[in-house]
């Protein structure tokens, strides 16, 4: 199964979110028009968009407040990539050169930023201020989490809990938002919503998992980018932090002195550490458990399509090719 078959129960309702997320992003000013025509060329995968609809359907009726948080979500996420791609001075995305490359940082900065405040006022326009806390939860956490990493790859001193707490900050929060925001829309209850919260943080963590084994062992094709570039960057992802655990002190000491490093040829030896002292294994059977819990967060909803997609894609995400 993939992500579109996944979509399929939502696949109408996605084609109307298609027109309206463009539609949001006219501008008066023709340069802001331009580059957000640019940003529609480049087409993601829309899993967030997929989640909150698939979210909204398992717990009711897809109505207009569906929509507005699948917007709302789509928006603040397209926002993030943007700043992200200026922060790492990337020069494609999706295939195609990055909004930085074609426009330099100026106006992708500014470009993300207009994108954020329109996310933010579809909540307040449309007073969903429910929708507003915890979408500005999100960004908050997105942030703390990404300033962390930083910190923590300047001082090597990253551990099991304080990387669980980078990811579930930036990049679970996040989706744990899309599924609360889409059950928020529709739900009779608040237990719907909190069971969809518990579903897309687990999935959020256990997708960041399996990101971080395939930045080892992925092939380019498979991941869209070369591997190594959490060492490149010096970061500190769950294989390498538990094989430095495992491995005797001397080893671990060497393999540190490698990473502080500016050598351009220390992926091979890193790769073949991180395999013989397990961080890929005991990576991939967390990264599984996480999967295991988002499903089984699922359990007391009524069997249908939104819930079979929404199965597949835990179960998808921690079977990914490694």
């Amino acid at each position: 199964m993939n992500l579109k078959t996944i979509s399929r129960p939502v696949q109408k309702e996605l084609d109307i979110f298609d027109k309206k997320f463009s539609a949001s992003l006219k501008s008066k000013v023709a340069l802001i028009d331009l580059i957000t025509k640019y940003i529609l060329k480049q087409k993601g995968k829309k899993i967030r968009p997929v989640l909150v609809l698939l979210s909204a359907k398992l717990c009711g009726e897809i109505n207009e407040r569906s929509y507005i948080a699948a917007n709302l979500v789509e928006l603040l996420h397209t926002a993030t990539l943007i700043h992200d791609d200026v922060v790492d001075d990337a020069k494609t995305r999706r295939g195609i050169a990055s909004l930085n490359a074609v426009w330099k940082n100026k106006a992708s900065v500014l470009i993300g930023d207009y994108l954020l405040s329109k996310g933010l006022l579809t909540a307040i326009d449309n007073k969903e201020f429910e929708f507003l806390k915890l979408t500005s939860e999100a960004v908050k956490s997105m942030s703390e989490g990404e300033l962390l990493q930083i910190q923590k790859a300047r001082n090597f001193d990253a551990t099991e809990e304080t990387y669980f707490r980078i990811i579930s900050d930036k990049t679970a929060s996040l989706i744990k938002t899309c599924c609360k925001l889409g059950a928020m829309s529709t739900a009779e209850n608040k237990d719907m919503v909190d069971k969809l919260g518990v579903y897309g943080e687990n999935i959020g963590i256990a997708f960041q998992l399996t990101d971080d084994i395939l930045d080892y062992t992925g092939r380019k094709k498979l991941l869209g980018k070369s591997t190594g570039n959490d060492l490149k960057e010096k970061k500190f992802t769950l294989p390498l932090i538990i094989s430095l655990k495992n491995a005797p002190s001397k080893k671990s000491s060497e393999i540190m002195k490698l990473i502080k490093s500016d050598s351009t040829k220390k992926f091979d030896r890193v790769y073949d550490f991180v395999i013989e002292f397990g961080g890929i294994d005991y990576t991939i059977a967390k990264a599984k458990e996480h999967s295991k819990t988002a499903v089984d967060s699922l359990n007391t909803f009524d069997d249908c399509e939104a819930k079979n997609s929404l199965t597949e894609f835990a179960e998808i995400i921690s079977g990914r090719e490694f």
